[in-house]
């Protein structure tokens, strides 16, 4: 898959809306992400990529049911239902969360035209066919991965999601998808505290650090590639699963997240499978130095693309 361009990424100006300074979720991230890999060189004006437009209600019903999709665009969810997912509604809100879906979108078209591309945000993979929660409103992973398939650009679809947090609503929406397959190495005892059944749910104890973490990977995912011998990997990187994250329960170095980036990425290249990456979580009163964590996966996936892809 060598070509002759750099690591193609994604990203829109309207991913970091104004939101309350004192928020839990850091909105301000993605657009810091962009602007640390701006000066870093990662990102240019010739290999960014944004999003023509949001995505509309025929993509979103792909993993998601009507009446909810209606509810949120319009304004309509109850107070409950905004409780469950945790951010303000705002008419930018729902302009913010469809772009992202189809930013997801374009970063896999890329991945399948160049072997790996990285989305800078995406990853919202607690909402579920008929409501969100934990932050997420439409799944982009579940929407994403039909797409793949329903368009024919994929035949069988793996999710690795390395969030510290478990993919529970993308497991629930493609629980009966005999193409697209769940795999999940999440903290055991975070959130969410009732767990969904993914194709594989690897449970891992508090405080795992760098060494004992990649050794998890490394005894799972082989065999998982084996078995399934996907072409399209949909990988979510949260960088969570961090030592200071503020809402993790791992213990994970900026090394121990590049050297699960490098081995995943990796073993996509050698068994030939395009690999879509997105951000997934990553939680921290400091924005700017959540955003460098996050950053973490688009330096060692620039890397790899540099090495392994022109």
């Amino acid at each position: 898959m060598k070509q002759d361009a750099s690591l193609p990424l994604v990203y829109h100006p309207i991913y970091s809306i104004p939101f309350p300074a004192q928020h839990r979720f850091p909105m301000a991230k993605f657009q810091l992400l962009y602007q640390q890999l701006c000066q870093q060189g990662i990102a240019t004006t010739q290999n960014c990529f944004s999003p023509s437009a949001p995505a509309p209600l025929s993509i979103l019903q792909l993993a998601h049911c009507p009446q909810y999709i209606q509810q949120f665009c319009q304004g309509e969810l109850d107070a409950k239902a905004l409780r469950e997912i945790g951010l303000p509604w705002s008419p930018l809100l729902v302009q913010r969360t469809c772009t992202a879906v189809a930013g997801t979108i374009l970063t896999a078209e890329l991945a399948k035209r160049y072997g790996l591309a990285c989305h800078l945000a995406g990853g919202t993979h607690h909402a579920f066919y008929r409501h969100g929660a934990g932050f997420c409103i439409f799944n982009d992973l579940a929407v994403c991965a039909r797409y793949l398939v329903q368009n024919g650009l994929a035949k069988q679809v793996l999710i690795i999601d390395c969030d510290v947090h478990q993919g529970d609503g993308t497991a629930a929406i493609l629980q009966q998808d005999a193409n697209i397959h769940t795999c999940s190495f999440h903290s055991a005892l975070n959130y969410p505290f009732t767990k969904m059944h993914s194709d594989w749910d690897i449970e891992i104890e508090d405080d795992c650090g760098d060494s004992d973490y990649l050794a998890i990977l490394q005894q799972h995912l082989p065999s998982i590639l084996a078995c399934l011998q996907p072409d399209f990997i949909l990988y979510d990187a949260g960088s969570d699963v961090h030592q200071d994250d503020r809402l993790g329960r791992l213990k994970l170095t900026d090394q121990g997240i590049r050297q699960r980036d490098n081995y995943i990425i990796q073993l996509a290249h050698q068994h030939n499978i395009a690999i879509a990456c997105v951000i997934g979580g990553g939680y921290d009163r400091d924005h700017a130095e959540v955003a460098r964590r996050h950053s973490l996966l688009h330096q060692q996936a620039n890397l790899l693309f540099n090495q392994l892809y022109r």
